[in-house]
């Protein structure tokens, strides 16, 4: 089977700072803790944060049940837009409503988490193929017991991937390729071959053919850094807890994580999709503070300053539909800050 290690790459780029990755986050803590040997990483900068505050009135309802969201500021006489999109969804399970393809066509830029052309550039994916990787030697058999790391092997060995080339990878990154049709994708086909869609890459047509601006809020290395922020003993249990929980779905012993996702995305219900990652335990609320709120702080000062900016045409934000709901989503804090951001139905 001949691998592309750019398709591989790409795709686990698109997939790993998802609503998923929380998701996988939020079965870990619940699960058994193991006693094993672990090789934290050192604490990313990120990490020391101050907590922002909860804004439970301005964020989204249930009934507010929209992907797309017009932003406006007194002043400003053209809108910006927030969409929410998931990272990579079944092909049968895509829709793009009309009226966020308008709301491209009136956007002189779209801007992304990160800028989706570097995903598709050999040059910068070459230069992030180390940074995949565990710190010194670490292997996910120095993570895991015995057993559960013989099912975790044999579990991407029967998805028909080789997987010596994944044992020094970071695990959450695996965690984000279960469920999914790697084998298909890396073998050159890309998310097609793999039957889904990324929302970026169909939106980024759409920009180029419209002789659009394009744009990111982040660069691939901050993202590969959050990784770094999580021990990888932690982590490895969230690949083997992603794998228990995928092999209960296709048994029919529990429900499919990702199904669910795809569920609320299709509803575009935002609210509800907030609520499922969030969860009370203190554990998972520092993934999700890694993962989600600290980035959502971190952009609202951006799209505020883009949208105030002097001759600012209007911007097209379109970021994961997990970052836009709740009391610390994207929509509460622009709200806190002052703007208005209302649902296009």
């Amino acid at each position: 089977m001949r691998i592309s290690f750019f398709s591989l790459l790409f795709v686990l780029l698109c997939i790993s700072c998802s609503p998923k990755t929380v998701t996988v986050a939020k079965a870990a803590e619940k699960a058994p803790q193991q006693t094993t040997s672990t090789a934290p990483a050192p604490a990313h900068p990120a990490t020391s944060v101050a907590t922002a505050p909860i804004l439970s009135g301005l964020a989204p309802g249930v009934n507010d049940t929209s992907l797309l969201w017009k932003i406006s500021t007194p002043g400003i006489a053209q809108p910006s837009y927030l969409f929410g999109t998931i990272h990579i969804i079944p092909e049968e399970d895509y829709f793009l409503p009309n009226r966020v393809v308008a709301a491209i066509n009136d956007s002189e830029e779209l801007i992304f988490e990160i800028d989706p052309r570097d995903m598709q550039n050999p040059a910068k994916l070459m230069g992030l193929m180390t940074k995949i990787n565990m710190r010194g030697d670490t292997s996910l058999e120095d993570l895991l017991p015995a057993e559960q790391y013989a099912e975790v092997e044999a579990y991407f060995t029967e998805s028909g991937l080789p997987f010596f080339i994944f044992k020094r990878m970071k695990p959450l990154f695996l965690s984000a390729m279960v469920g999914q049709d790697m084998a298909a994708m890396a073998e050159g086909g890309g998310m097609e071959g793999g039957g889904m869609k990324s929302y970026e890459m169909e939106l980024t047509k759409l920009a180029e053919a419209g002789s659009k601006e394009i744009g990111g809020l982040e660069t691939m290395e901050f993202q590969l850094s959050l990784f770094d922020s999580i021990p990888y003993g932690a982590q490895a249990t969230m690949l083997y807890q992603a794998i228990q929980s995928e092999s209960a779905g296709k048994a029919g012993d529990a429900p499919n994580e990702m199904d669910e996702l795809v569920s609320l995305y299709r509803r575009q219900a935002i609210a509800e999709m907030a609520s499922t990652i969030s969860d009370e335990s203190a554990g998972v609320a520092r993934f999700e503070e890694l993962l989600l709120t600290k980035r959502n702080e971190n952009w609202v000062p951006q799209i505020r300053d883009n949208i105030n900016a002097a001759n600012a045409g209007g911007k097209f934000y379109a970021v994961g539909a997990g970052h836009l709901g709740g009391a610390r989503g994207v929509i509460a804090l622009l709200r806190g800050a002052g703007i208005t951001v209302e649902p296009v139905y």
